[in-house]
């Protein structure tokens, strides 16, 4: 069959012939016809990421919309190494897939699920996210954090702070229904001030995208903002900012901060695929925007380097 296969760690996939995988019992064949380019699958591409099995060659992609032999449609997840997404077919146990609405058409089930579940499973198993309630997303211009945004407004979210670098992208953030927007970079001092002008009125849930220095700032300015405020349910998703911070001991024992992850690992797979069948369901009628761009999958090596945050690749099959 053909596949987008990766040859060696950081590589990027190239086109090509892939043995067939065989259904076995329990196992449901499944005709691809879109799969998208996310954080993850760029990192399981690059050999980095914590779920990569470390085995080469293998077909890249986590997940995709196909068709069951019997016709039906289904978005699926996690197929076994060396298999993924990105081929003509695939194999997956039963539970690993679910069915698509009718009113969700298959470039954008692709699109959404991924960045759509990694804020739906945060606020839904994680954060415990409740009507009424306050969530900042730390990086909310990318295609998961504006998703995150729109995800927490239609959970009954009250007010959504979004921060994130670009003006423009932010603008176009608190169109999709932020509250408040927040640019990150420049003086700390000044930043630093801002988040702790917004802890102060109540602050329930973050959402960080990012890691690196402006999660050190908001970790610190939520301790500042003092031991009388809400306590705050920070949620770890994502690293593009870095991998590590520095964080004074003082700020988890001088605040009622929970700082906690969410990922595969943190939350049981079948769970995740709980939240995304939830996600999947709310899509049309929540009115969840996502940007796509779909190109055919034998065009995969020169879209690959091409992918960027403001809209997710969609390969077609």
């Amino acid at each position: 069959m053909k596949a987008a296969i990766v040859q060696k760690a950081g590589q990027t996939p190239v086109y090509g012939d892939f043995q067939e995988p065989t259904p076995t019992a329990g196992e449901n064949r499944i005709s691809v016809t879109a799969a998208a380019i996310s954080q993850v699958v760029k990192s399981r591409a690059s050999g980095q990421h914590y779920s990569s099995s470390g085995q080469f060659p293998f077909v890249v992609g986590i997940d995709g919309v196909g068709r069951l032999d019997d016709g039906r449609r289904v978005y699926f997840i996690l197929p076994k190494a060396p298999y993924g997404s990105m081929a003509e077919r695939v194999v997956l146990p039963a539970a690993h897939c679910l069915a698509v609405p009718d009113d969700l058409d298959d470039v954008t089930a692709a699109a959404i699920a991924n960045p759509g579940m990694s804020s739906w499973a945060a606020y839904a198993e994680r954060a415990r996210l409740k009507v009424g309630e306050t969530v900042l997303v730390n990086g909310a211009t990318g295609t998961a954090g504006r998703l995150a945004v729109q995800i927490a407004k239609h959970l009954g979210a009250k007010k959504v702070i979004a921060t994130g670098r670009n003006v423009e992208a932010l603008r176009s953030v608190a169109a999709l229904g932020a509250d408040v927007t927040i640019q990150l970079g420049g003086d700390e001092t000044v930043l630093e001030a801002r988040f702790k002008e917004q802890f102060a009125e109540g602050i329930d849930v973050v959402i960080d995208y990012l890691w690196g220095k402006s999660a050190e700032c908001l970790l610190i300015a939520g301790a500042k903002a003092g031991a009388e405020a809400v306590p705050i349910r920070f949620v770890q998703i994502g690293a593009v900012s870095g991998s590590d911070i520095a964080l004074p001991s003082a700020v988890l024992r001088s605040s009622a901060i929970e700082l906690m992850g969410s990922g595969l690992g943190s939350v049981p797979r079948e769970r995740f695929i709980r939240s995304i069948d939830g996600l999947l369901r709310a899509a049309k009628p929540g009115g969840f925007q996502i940007a796509t761009k779909a190109v055919p999958l034998l065009e995969v090596e020169q879209a690959w380097p091409q992918d960027d945050s403001t809209r997710r690749t969609v390969f077609t099959v």
